[in-house]
């Protein structure tokens, strides 16, 4: 006997049913939002609807606190956090308050994720939410122990200032193969430069149909992430970019006159590397391996070393750190970054200068990592990072190294959260 056919899900539906695996992938399995969204969206056969399925997840998880309370507020029992209906509730919640999809939209599209008595239970919640017209604070909160431990790092006032940050998509920097562009690119592309060889887009078309991106003029690199290469300036000599996938440290060297060794452990992201080496025309040796068992043939002039970190510095643009990042997580992160370190400081020369970042908030990933390192090492000292390396906006710590934080460069859209901190070899 034939089975029934099925009938087809509503139109958005499978959207709705990736971004539900995607919430389940960050906060039960703790992965990272972008490693989740093949294996999630594999179902989905146009390119708009995986895009819907990455916002609805990003939104999400940038407002979930909030999202959580208006839930609470409407149940009267607290529904677990696992729960799928909580999770669903979420989902539609985000679209109706942040995504402006008309509330019809937003329940017909998620009830078909839940049955029998979770779907009434999400029904009537998201229909009693909407009839008391419920809306979310004009600041995000941060997850409880987020913002415990960044309060005690950074004090109240960066937690404001991180809450305003997460509200709003940041906007896309790029960097200059040719610094001399910088004020002819700004102005045909609509934008602002804070720096010579940078400028912070505005309104246009994908980034990929943007004048000059086909031609290799420019990469997509935010500000505070181009920090470390330009604090090593331009060279004819030898340098060494240690992690470097997916590149954008290594184009920088590469444009400044370096000879560059490009290392990362990670084969895949290193063919992104060779892509925007092609792209851009720049040259860097690339080499697929383990920093930590790697040995080069003679030092370097300058080594890079953008370490391995929880990425909590890039909140605003991958919220899912702020929901699966941990003390454990953390601490792990800071044990690898003094391996590196220590690794990477016996490939400078004597007279040459290290550089050594993350993009993390965190002070065990950053501050604290300096201390035990110079300890250990007497022939490295700090080499302080004078104003004029900087935008305006950003100063050197007293101890010569940058800490970005959200709220620097606010007015002008914000910067990411790095620690960069350069040092020379002395003997």
């Amino acid at each position: 006997m034939a089975r029934p056919r099925l009938s087809p899900e509503p139109p958005g539906v499978p959207a709705r049913r990736a971004a539900l695996k995607l919430l389940d992938a960050v906060l039960r399995r703790g992965q990272a939002l972008e490693a989740a969204l093949d294996s999630a969206a594999k179902e989905l056969t146009k390119r708009e609807d995986r895009a819907l399925a990455h916002a609805l997840a990003a939104n999400v998880l940038r407002r979930l606190p909030d999202l959580d309370a208006l839930i609470d507020s409407a149940t009267q029992r607290r529904l677990p956090d696992d729960a799928k209906a909580r999770s669903v509730l979420r989902i539609a919640l985000a679209q109706a308050l942040l995504m402006d999809t008309p509330p019809h939209a937003a329940i017909s599209t998620v009830l078909p994720l839940v049955d029998g008595g979770p779907r009434k239970l999400v029904h009537g919640v998201f229909g009693t939410l909407m009839r008391k017209q419920a809306s979310l604070p004009v600041h995000p909160s941060l997850p409880d122990a987020v913002a415990a431990r960044w309060r005690d790092a950074w004090g109240g006032p960066m937690l404001t200032r991180a809450a305003r940050a997460i509200a709003d998509q940041p906007p896309i920097d790029i960097s200059l193969r040719d610094f001399g562009e910088t004020d002819r690119l700004a102005e045909a592309l609509g934008g602002s430069s804070l720096l010579p060889g940078h400028v912070r887009l505005g309104d246009g078309p994908p980034v990929p149909q943007r004048e000059g991106f086909v031609e290799g003029r420019w990469w997509v690199q935010d500000i505070a992430a181009s920090l470390p290469a330009r604090l090593l300036g331009g060279g004819l000599g030898r340098a060494l970019d240690l992690c470097a996938a997916p590149g954008g440290k290594t184009l920088q060297l590469a444009a400044a006159g370096w000879d560059v060794t490009a290392l990362d452990i990670s084969e895949s992201r290193l063919g992104r590397l060779g892509e925007n080496c092609q792209r851009t025309g720049l040259a860097a040796r690339i080499i697929a391996a383990d920093a930590l068992e790697w040995r080069p043939d003679a030092p370097f002039d300058v080594v890079l070393l953008d370490a391995p970190c929880s990425a909590t510095g890039i909140f605003r643009r991958h919220p899912d750190v702020l929901h699966r990042v941990h003390p454990r997580l953390i601490a792990d992160m800071a044990e690898l970054q003094s391996r590196l370190l220590v690794r990477a400081a016996d490939w400078v020369r004597p007279g040459g200068l290290l550089v050594y970042a993350t993009c993390s908030l965190e002070p065990a990933e950053g501050e604290a990592q300096i201390d035990p390192f110079l300890a250990s090492r007497g022939d490295f000292a700090i080499d302080s990072v004078l104003a004029d390396e900087l935008p305006d906006g950003v100063y050197a710590h007293q101890r010569g190294w940058v800490r970005t934080l959200p709220g620097m460069l606010e007015e002008a859209g914000g910067m990411d959260g790095f620690f960069v901190c350069r040092m020379m070899r002395t003997g």
